[in-house]
């Protein structure tokens, strides 16, 4: 049964998990911006993993919250359900990214229902994100997400504004998740 995670509805990470290594920390190791994001979903991991298996431009899309949705044209919003016909993603996938026309990312790391890393080269732009799932208390699961940004030009501007976008998208990427998942439960599909 999925119940409401009680604790944090923010999307900061813990004091552990700033400190925390991470797969995928090897990809930038002299990073130069690192942006550290947590929250708390309902349902187990592997009922939360299958959400973030599809994520993704040019598959499910990006999970918004109803309400933000609305304001976005029906083409471009996320699915709100789980969808078979998307494939796994796999080591050595790439797919494609919003960050600019040709921006992509590989999978360097699947490992079903705990991490997933992705890395990205764009100029002398080096990337990697990293989405660790683990288990929290009352069946819920807490998502911690690093992005590490290597090779950036303007360290200041990427660090507040680049922060800044980061976590709204992330606010906006748990709230829909939280609304996916109490659904999937509502509607009897867990």
């Amino acid at each position: 049964m999925i119940r409401r995670v009680d604790g944090q509805f923010g999307v900061g990470p813990t004091a552990a998990e700033v400190a925390a290594a991470l797969p995928g920390d090897d990809l930038v190791p002299a990073a130069q911006v690192v942006m550290d994001r947590g929250f708390a979903l309902p349902g187990p991991p592997d009922l939360v993993w299958p959400w973030f298996d599809q994520l993704g431009k040019d598959r499910a899309g990006w999970y918004l919250p109803r309400r933000v949705e609305t304001l976005v044209p029906r083409s471009r919003r996320a699915l709100r359900h789980l969808d078979p016909g998307i494939p796994s993603l796999r080591p050595g996938d790439v797919i494609a990214d919003w960050g600019g026309p040709g921006a992509t990312f590989e999978i360097v790391t699947h490992r079903a229902p705990e991490v997933l890393v992705h890395r990205s080269a764009r100029g002398d732009l080096r990337i990697s994100w990293t989405i660790a799932l683990r288990p929290a208390g009352a069946a819920g699961t807490r998502v911690h997400l690093r992005f590490r940004m290597a090779g950036v030009r303007r360290v200041r501007l990427a660090r507040v504004g680049g922060g800044l976008l980061d976590l709204l998208t992330v606010a906006g990427l748990a709230a829909g998740l939280r609304e996916r998942i109490l659904d999937q439960e509502s509607d009897g599909t867990t």
